[in-house]
């Protein structure tokens, strides 16, 4: 995997806009995306509407939570 930032663009409330994400981030974005059965484009949407950062950041974030929540709810073998 690339770990190289590529910029995509996606179109959010009608307007295009264009966000940094290395390939890991963006592989998990998706992933969210097809687990919830919504489009990338809403999840941005999603998360653009409760951001602090820029975009990008936030995102990344997001991941971030989703994927610390996923190893949260699994549990450890005893």
């Amino acid at each position: 995997m690339s770990e190289q930032l590529r910029r995509r663009s996606v179109t959010i409330a009608g307007h295009r806009t264009s966000v940094s994400l290395e390939d890991p981030f963006w592989d998990q974005l998706k992933g969210i995306a097809a687990e919830r059965n919504l489009s990338i484009a809403n999840i941005v949407a999603e998360v653009d509407k409760g951001r602090q950062s820029n975009l990008s950041s936030a995102l990344r974030v997001f991941v971030l939570k989703e994927v610390l929540k996923r190893q949260a709810a699994v549990p450890l073998d005893s």
